[in-house]
């Protein structure tokens, strides 16, 4: 009779499994609350203490690290010497395993959890049979996760010895424990404040494929800390699947909007950075304004807004081609709306980030790990360097655009007024560029440049940006300071009888 052991913290589908197998002839055993559900759901069942001699003990934490049970996972059948030892010692073969682990990950991220309770729900017994288990994969079939269970027991009813199977099913205990250990050694760092510790694992869970990459030709997927936060926790209401840069742009809409949750904000972004952006009293005003910075770039945007989107608001969207709208939630007539847009995704919630979260680039050979941008603070260290003083409504003009030239790729320099961008300089080699640039921009859209603000994500280099500025008539400009010829800028900014603040705090955004 074939034997198959059972332990799970996630009993979803494993009545109907275990069924299936007792129906098939195998015998069961299982450990604690295990054993107790199936009992009494009427199957057979031995306890693992049966096969070992020895009760469970130290409170649950030693029940199947035992050599009657690792041994019966290992044993080579096809090993004449270790069929013998199995043989001397009487060591039941264990053919079938399923095992999932105790859920350290909901139970780290539980609000008021103690580090005790943490530890735990470390399991020990679970990865080691589950690695026995994948290691002898040749003989024994292992299952870490619940949506397997019609697959195998279908091939088992089928009498089929699908080594395949057994080899995928090894794959995938292999990459669950490498993300469960990297889950807790990640928890220990934390717990130490170190965010930077000598060895890191990324533990990541595939949400979707996606069609393609960048661009056709590029395989591809979305990969998230955990299923149903972030991006992956959207609700997307309608429209076609994301794609790579679907997902690029959200998180650069997103970003954009991130300093603004407390207000009425919308983003209008392209290629990851903003091409509008703007407050209003409501979310149509702010799309509106949002919209006149750089309409002809708008043409293929994501959109962020941070309240709620009403049938106003959708359908002033719905004139333009959108790729994806994001917010908190929608009412129903700005679903029926937006739905009418075939193509338009559409997706409801907060992504918001995790504690604890580090930002990755990919270098060849690597990543470069670095903290997430602190929140942008005002006012908070702000220094006038300029002879003039900003006048009240400046000071508001540039408090915004601080605030939004943080999520504009750099070289960037963003020009606002009134709760609004009117013109957007990104990505440019020069900073002087990034500043003809926004000047450009917000011109060829009709916007009058004579009186309104300038923010930098980084120091001037040259006085050459603030000439460019004063020739478009900007009365104050925010940057961090910090420049070699900070002395030739600020008198660039005196001759102009433009108002200079320095942050001390750099956006750049590479």
């Amino acid at each position: 009779m074939p034997l198959a052991l059972l332990s799970v913290s996630n009993k979803t589908g494993l009545l109907e499994f275990a069924q299936g197998l007792s129906a098939l002839g195998w015998d069961l055993v299982s450990t604690g609350g295990t054993a107790k559900a199936l009992r009494s759901a009427g199957l057979t069942i031995r306890e693992v203490s049966d096969l070992t001699g020895f009760p469970e003990m130290l409170d649950g934490r030693v029940k199947t690290l035992h050599p009657l049970i690792h041994g019966g996972l290992l044993a080579k059948r096809d090993d004449v010497e270790h069929m013998r030892v199995v043989a001397e010692h009487a060591i039941p073969l264990i053919d079938l395993v399923v095992v999932n682990l105790y859920p350290f990950q909901a139970t780290a991220a539980r609000p008021g959890v103690t580090p005790g309770e943490v530890i735990e729900n470390i399991d020990i017994g679970g990865p080691s049979m589950l690695r026995s288990a994948a290691k002898n994969f040749q003989s024994v079939t292992v299952i870490v996760d619940p949506a397997d269970y019609r697959r195998v027991l279908a091939t088992l009813q089928a009498q089929d010895d699908d080594l395949e199977l057994r080899r995928l099913l090894a794959e995938k205990v292999f990459a669950h424990t490498g993300a469960y250990d990297g889950a807790i050694s990640h928890w220990f760092a934390c717990e130490r404040s170190e965010e930077f510790p000598d060895e890191s694992v990324i533990a990541l869970e595939r949400s979707q494929t996606l069609r393609y990459g960048e661009n056709p030709g590029q395989r591809a997927a979305f990969y998230v800390e955990r299923i149903g936060k972030g991006l992956s926790g959207l609700v997307q209401k309608g429209g076609k699947e994301l794609s790579f840069n679907n997902l690029l742009d959200l998180e650069g809409a997103l970003l954009a909007t991130d300093p603004f949750a407390a207000e009425t904000c919308c983003a209008i972004v392209k290629h990851t950075t903003p091409c509008g952006l703007a407050t209003g009293a409501t979310a149509v005003e702010a799309y509106r304004k949002a919209l006149a910075c750089d309409p002809a770039s708008a043409f293929g945007s994501v959109i962020s807004f941070t309240v709620p989107v009403d049938a106003e608001t959708a359908e002033a969207v719905s004139s333009l081609f959108v790729e994806c709208i994001v917010a908190p939630s929608f009412t129903p007539e700005a679903l029926e709306i937006l739905g009418r847009k075939k193509n338009l995704r559409v997706l409801e919630g907060r992504a918001d980030w995790g504690p604890h979260s580090l930002d990755y680039k990919r270098v060849r050979g690597g990543f470069l790990v670095q903290e997430r941008a602190k929140p942008i603070s005002e006012k908070d260290g702000w220094t006038v360097v300029s002879k003039r003083q900003p006048t009240d409504e400046e000071k508001t003009n540039l408090a915004f655009a601080w605030r939004a030239v943080g999520s504009v790729k750099s070289n960037a320099i963003l020009l606002a007024r009134d709760g609004a961008t009117i013109g957007i300089g990104a990505g440019q080699m020069s900073r002087v560029d990034a500043a003809f640039l926004s000047v450009h921009k917000a011109r060829l859209a009709g916007h009058n440049t004579e009186g309104a603000v300038l923010g930098s994500d980084a120091f001037f280099p040259f006085r050459d940006g603030v000439e460019q500025a004063a020739e478009a008539g900007i009365k104050a400009i925010i940057q961090p300071g910090g420049s070699v010829r900070d002395d030739e800028v600020i008198a660039a900014a005196d001759e102009h009888d433009i108002a200079m603040v320095f942050t001390g705090q750099r956006q750049f955004r590479h």
